[in-house]
């Protein structure tokens, strides 16, 4: 499993993870899509929101492997803003390439960009 040296390991001042420790004994946990509905709890969004800002603050929109990327805060942007940069994807896999799509990411969290950005 690769650890992203330098990404930050949750939301400062929150309780709300980003990364993982060390890998899941067995099976790594699969990336799955959920809903964001719209009544969700506002630190919700907000931990959306920073996790988002630290992929594209960490990576841009360059491929970025899963590695100790923690998968249950992956799993609220993924196939949205985060999406799979190879075929085939293997959702169950630590190695899994991974990168973010600045337009969806752009549209679906304007205020993270600078003013002027555009995709």
């Amino acid at each position: 499993m690769e650890k992203h040296r330098g990404f930050p390991s949750r939301l400062p001042g929150t309780d709300y993870q980003f990364t993982l420790r060390r890998p899941a004994k067995g099976t790594p946990p699969a990336l799955k899509r959920r809903e964001r509905y719209a009544d969700r709890r506002p630190a919700d969004r907000k931990a959306d929101e920073g996790f988002l800002w630290a992929l594209i603050d960490h990576f841009g929109d360059e491929p970025f492997a899963r590695g100790n990327l923690d998968a249950g805060r992956l799993n609220w942007l993924f196939e949205r803003e985060v999406v799979p940069a190879e075929d085939p994807f293997d959702p169950e896999s630590y190695d899994a390439l991974l990168r973010v799509d600045m337009k969806v990411a752009h549209a679906s969290f304007p205020e993270i960009f600078m003013p002027g950005w555009s995709p």
